[in-house]
């Protein structure tokens, strides 16, 4: 168009606004800031990750609306340190091959690990939360913040590296809040 009367008008409303509930919580805006925090620093531009994206978009509909969005927070880290080819394998325990009594994961090998089989190592070992995939009678409330050390051991020590830096800070605040919450 030559003149600005020939160039037409948009209006645009929101589908959904999620802005209300993220304000409101303090923790839910917290983890959007670490959410937009580890995308920006550890995703490659002009990328596509589909999973990643539907996944996101989720967690981010369920920040400071549903109650287990710090469950769900962590099982997205866990996603993403698939997505950045560095995934975490819950499946079965590395020692035994068992699918029974995961409760704890190699802080080396990212594998779980079984209850019997770790005894001895137990104290060395990361605890595998319930939530995503250790025993229930793991649990004792050691959920989110157990999560939280074992999806950030992985991404301190792989991810980071791999990218030249280090976590970002809006990680480890959210870590710390989610923490004192006990949640």
């Amino acid at each position: 168009a030559r003149l600005e009367s020939h160039l037409g008008a948009f209006r645009a409303e929101l589908a959904r606004s999620r802005a209300a509930a993220l304000m409101a919580e303090g923790d839910a805006l917290a983890a959007l800031a670490s959410i937009a925090a580890l995308l920006t620093t550890y995703l490659p531009q002009r990328e596509p990750h589909g999973a990643l994206y539907a996944a996101t978009m989720q967690l981010i509909d369920m920040l400071g609306v549903a109650p287990d969005w710090p469950e769900a927070y962590v099982g997205w880290e866990a996603l993403l340190l698939a997505e950045l080819g560095f995934a975490l394998d819950l499946s079965r325990c590395a020692v035994s091959g068992e699918e029974d009594d995961l409760a704890y994961v190699s802080p080396r090998t990212g594998r779980a690990v079984g209850a019997a089989a770790a005894a001895p190592f137990s104290g060395r070992l990361l605890v595998l939360p319930a939530f995503l995939g250790g025993a229930p009678s793991n649990e004792a409330g050691r959920g989110v913040p157990a999560g939280m050390r074992l999806t950030g051991h992985f991404i301190a020590g792989w991810i980071a590296p791999a990218f030249g830096g280090a976590v970002p800070a809006a990680r480890a605040r959210l870590q710390e809040r989610l923490e004192r919450r006990g949640a």
